[in-house]
């Protein structure tokens, strides 16, 4: 493993996460709670790890249809528009909204000149799996019949973060010959493998956002009642899938997350079949460090306003 980034920041990064790792200390777990609708609500209220969300004017909720009915997306326009960008929230299929990201997504969509389109896909356990999928899939099929006309440019992205990165491949494999629509794919820490990789295993109960325990609570809530061989379906774990035809990706994890190995792997078996992959690793960088205030934070939003923007202008 090469670490790519962060590696000159990495005592600032370690503090962080030392202070980090002491508040997780005084607070339960998310299996201890095990109450998603009561850990979503004190996300909004800022409680815990993560801030509040900021909600932006710029912001415009409005719908799209899906298979069993309409499907909220939340759209980001910026004054330019170059391309458009499909993005898939994180927060373990379980938690986490279109809306919970405002300020990053405005300054991604300003920036890269691509409007942002987020999906408000149902979460588990009240909608397991498929759902997320299904909805993620009907938004993404939404956006290659209509974005030239809602948007004026058929140019499109696709990305997430954590269990959206996850979704965000699912989608492209759905999408078979269709996810050549999309000039890129922006993959931020994300889960490939629900049966669990090694490095998920072997992290145990230290909590620096993830631990084991919570990755099985997460997986639980998603696909109840399934043993691993059911969770290595190239439809639930891609890094099982044929990924021959996949557009160029970026994928991003840091040293200290319990899904390392998922990107790690993913990344070579995309360039094994034929794809091109671009693959950082953040030296320090703990599972969701894009919530934080820190320097590794700053420059990989700047490298992904890049490569989103690069996506979306290259070729014919």
């Amino acid at each position: 493993m090469v670490i790519t980034t962060g590696a000159d920041v990495a005592g600032q990064t370690r503090a962080f996460n030392e202070k980090l790792a002491d508040l997780l200390a005084t607070l339960p777990q998310l299996h201890e709670i095990d109450d998603p609708a009561a850990i979503r609500a004190a996300r909004v209220r800022g409680e815990g790890a993560f801030p509040a969300p900021v909600i932006l004017p710029e912001g415009k909720d409005r719908t799209v249809p899906g298979r069993t009915g309409d499907i909220r997306v939340r759209v980001f326009t910026p004054p330019a528009v170059r391309g458009v960008y499909l993005h898939i929230h994180g927060g373990g299929w379980t938690l986490g909204a279109a809306d919970g990201q405002d300020p990053l997504l405005w300054r991604l969509a300003q920036a890269a000149e691509v409007a942002v389109v987020s999906v408000d896909y149902r979460l588990a356990p009240e909608h397991p799996y498929p759902a997320a999928p299904d909805d993620c899939e009907d938004a993404a099929r939404w956006l290659v019949a209509n974005a030239a006309r809602e948007f004026g440019t058929d140019r499109l992205a696709i990305g997430g973060e954590s269990a959206g990165a996850h979704l965000a491949v699912v989608t492209l494999l759905r999408l078979g010959d269709h996810a050549a629509a999309f000039r890129g794919a922006q993959l931020t820490f994300g889960a490939y493998d629900l049966s669990m990789t090694p490095s998920q295993r072997l992290w145990g109960d230290r909590n620096l956002i993830l631990s084991t325990p919570v990755m099985h609570w997460f997986s639980d809530k998603f696909l109840p009642g399934t043993g691993p061989e059911e969770r290595r379906h190239p439809d639930i774990s891609p890094l099982y899938a044929d990924l021959t035809g996949m557009p160029p990706a970026r994928f991003v994890v840091g040293t200290q997350d319990p899904l390392l190995d998922d990107t790690l792997f993913m990344a070579e078996r995309w360039r094994a079949a034929g794809g091109q992959a671009s693959l950082e690793v953040i030296a320090e960088a703990v599972h969701g460090f894009l919530q934080f205030p820190l320097e590794i934070t700053e420059r990989e939003l700047a490298c992904q306003e890049e490569f989103l923007a690069n996506a979306v202008g290259s070729g014919s």
